[in-house]
């Protein structure tokens, strides 16, 4: 038992070195997996359970019906058959003198990851196959010494540290859940709970920490997820009531006069869709409600327009406008976008950086002040406690996955906060449009302009290939049109590791000078090699982030204005970089990208009238990396690769959780979980939206979506 002097108050804050069989050494494991109290312990889940209840013995095996066995690795042995097709085949001891064997086709990645000796848990539909039991692309668990010896049951598996053993955690795990469980406080009124079928929170835990089977599992994982998500939504929507809340925004109407006064100003006609974002943006405006939409756009569609329309709104209504992005380099073409447009215009506009002089600075921010300048582009400057606006009417915020919750609602502050514009260029999947940003309403803009062209995207592997990808690049470029090379990285000093791009490998000629010129790797490497190999006729130039920001400025300058006509370049290109006369992309260790990010860096081409083409480069010899990468060569719909990419990868820090060091969702997984997504946000949504969220009965509930998400989300202490 805890030491009773640490649990007189709460027993689930008792430090976890006082729970029996743990002391300080143990203690000093688990503080390595962030458990410090029984509390922490109690919510380290298993990240895994393992289903020995329906494990057989070879000789009790029925074919082509699901069922597993286990045993130890005694031979793994790779070949060619018959047809070319690459084998990789492993034989596991199951005991008794009976063995079984996997086979995988096309992927010799496997032959890696089977060791001999290694215990597994194969888990497939069975075939005989010349007297022995075969299992064709089964699905695997490792085992450890503790799987292995275990008797038939259900098995979780935790996350470990160096020194700590499953059966350790498990022993532990046991005692603290038979002794501390019961001290779990249960938030949901017990009528809204049953309701729904749910268990109480602390049987919940003990189901999902002591199965006894799986359905029991599955039964506490449920009310786990449920409240993981229901929290989550519950804060998201009492976001949105306390931004609505906030105070009264200018009401600006856009009559037709206006509409017309703006229109001329571009020398093109709207999209479709962009005319219908502006609609549902210049009904927010007309609203004294304070507008918080989310812009979402496919890369080249056209965001700008629509949100340069907004801020004209403002302020042919006699307000201001502020347009805010997360750096100098998209604040300088958003910049160089606006001022040309505005050119035949009497709006007086600044450009606000962190590159000004104190003198320049100082101006703008009187004229702010005083409201002289009406229009504005600058990066997180604008958001500064100097800067003071005299009638701020709409702001802005592009690339806000780049920015906190908090830095957007600081445009929010006092009581009469302008509407706000979010945009992303990065189409966004619908969970996470649920989630993230389910605070926003939502415009999405899809069509592309006129003339805009599909890029055509090549996977390319091989010395052949590339060879033959250079070779088309070089005519490209003889006849006037520029190229990027993208790489993962700039490299760091010092000897190359392992990680490292080989060029040997990934060019088709040998580069002399390339040793002659020390340790510098990837972007820092690929430039003086292209000088020398493939582009040693074409001018060239380097960007990346760790360059001077003047000298970076004047390369950029340099091919944007056609001096240079091959980039190599980090991901800094990815966005606000318009080149109209690029129309070629090389993008080196694609597979090391998202598929989001490398649709968002082909966006970077073919943004003018010529035909655009994207060769991603890659090693990568496994089938998912391949099939991976064939999305992008099959489509060129951002919100399908999103989709895709989301289902791949996951939400990572999609969540906005980028400055607070990890997603808040404990168990539910954003993609898996999408149904509950949707039952969830609607529940909460109607909780809050009723009032019925703010009765007494539901009080345990708020205080616990203010512990978990008040300062993620900058919710008001009151709800």
């Amino acid at each position: 038992m805890a030491n009773s002097q640490h649990d007189a108050d709460d027993p689930l804050q008792t430090p976890v070195r006082f729970v029996t069989g743990v002391g300080p050494a143990r203690a000093e494991l688990l503080s390595r997996l962030g458990i410090e109290t029984v509390h922490d312990l109690l919510w380290h889940l298993p990240r895994e359970v393992l289903d020995l209840s329906q494990v057989r013995s070879p000789r009790q095996l029925e074919e082509k019906k699901l069922q597993s066995v286990r045993g130890t690795v005694v031979d793994v042995d790779a070949k060619l058959t018959g047809n070319d097709r690459h084998m990789t085949a492993c034989l596991i001891d199951c005991g008794g003198g009976q063995y079984v064997r996997g086979v995988w086709f096309n992927q010799p990645f496997m032959l890696k990851k089977l060791q001999m000796g290694q215990h597994l848990l194969f888990s497939g539909k069975p075939k005989m196959q010349l007297q022995r039991w075969e299992f064709a692309h089964p699905t695997m668990q490792w085992l450890d010494a503790d799987d292995e010896d275990a008797s038939a049951g259900i098995l979780t598996r935790y996350a470990l540290t160096e020194g700590l053993k499953l059966h350790e955690l498990r022993r532990l795990m046991k005692h603290a859940v038979e002794t501390y469980v019961g001290q779990l406080p249960e938030h949901l009124p017990d009528d809204y709970r049953n309701q729904r079928a749910l268990p109480r929170l602390g049987d919940a835990l003990k189901l999902v920490h002591l199965p006894g089977s799986i359905t029991e599992y599955q039964h506490g994982l449920q009310r786990l997820l449920f409240d993981d998500l229901i929290e989550f939504q519950l804060g998201i929507a009492l976001r949105r009531r306390a931004w609505r809340q906030m105070g009264e925004s200018p009401a600006i109407e856009v009559t037709a006069k206006i509409d017309s006064r703006i229109r001329r100003l571009f020398p093109f006609s709207f999209t479709a869709g962009q005319d219908q974002a502006i609609r549902e943006i210049a009904n927010d405006l007309k609203q004294t409600i304070p507008m918080h939409r989310l812009l979402q756009a496919d890369v080249g569609a056209g965001k700008t327009v629509v949100a340069v329309y907004a801020m004209l709104a403002a302020i042919a209504n006699g307000y201001q406008a502020a347009m805010m992005v997360p750096t100098e380099v998209l604040a300088n073409q958003h910049w160089e976008t606006i001022d040309s447009l505005l050119a035949q215009s009497r709006v007086e506009r600044a450009l606000l950086t962190g590159r000004l002089t104190a003198k320049r600075r100082g101006e703008i921010l009187d004229d702010l002040r005083t409201g002289r300048i009406q229009l504005v582009v600058g990066t997180q400057s604008l958001i500064q406690e100097a800067v003071e606006f005299q009638r701020l009417g709409v702001a802005v915020i592009d690339e806000q996955h780049k920015f906190g919750v908090s830095q957007r609602a600081k445009f929010s502050a006092g009581d009469n906060p302008p509407h706000v514009l979010v945009m992303t260029a990065t189409p966004i999947p619908r969970s996470l449009c649920l989630t993230q940003f389910g605070d926003l309403d939502l415009t999405t803009v899809s069509e592309l302009p006129p003339g805009r062209q599909r890029v055509v995207t090549s996977i390319i592997t091989g010395s052949p290939s590339r060879g033959k990808a250079w070779d088309f690049i070089r005519k490209q470029l003889r006849t006037g049109r520029q190229l990027f090379v993208v790489c993962p990285r700039i490299g760091a000093s010092g000897a190359m590791s392992e990680e490292e791009i080989d060029f040997a490998d990934l060019f088709p000629q040998p580069a002399p000078s390339v040793e002659a010129a020390g340790p510098p790797s990837a972007a820092e490497l690929v430039f003086p090699y292209l000088k020398e190999t493939e582009l040693a006729d074409v001018s060239i130039g380097l960007v990346h982030g760790r360059m001077d920001a003047d000298e970076r400025q004047q390369v950029m300058d340099a091919f944007r204005n056609g001096d240079v006509q091959a980039l190599v370049a980090t991901t800094i290109i990815e966005v606000g970089i318009d080149v109209p006369n690029a129309t070629l992309m090389v993008i080196l260790e694609a597979e090391r990208f998202g598929l989001s990010q490398l649709h968002q860096l082909r966006g970077r081409i073919a943004r003018g009238k010529h035909q655009g083409y994207c060769f991603l480069f890659s090693e990568a010899d496994t089938p998912e990396a391949r099939s991976r990468l064939g999305i992008l060569e099959q489509s060129s719909d951002g919100f399908l690769v999103a989709e895709r990419d989301f289902e791949i990868r996951g939400p990572g820090d999609a969540l906005g959780t980028r400055q607070h060091g990890g997603s808040p969702l404990r168990v539910a997984d954003l993609n898996r979980d999408k149904e509950l997504v949707l039952k969830t946000r609607e529940e909460a949504f109607h909780l809050v939206g009723t009032g019925e969220f703010d009765q007494p009965e539901f009080t345990p509930l708020k205080l616990r979506v203010l512990e978990r998400f008040g300062k993620l989300m900058d919710l008001p202490l009151g709800g």
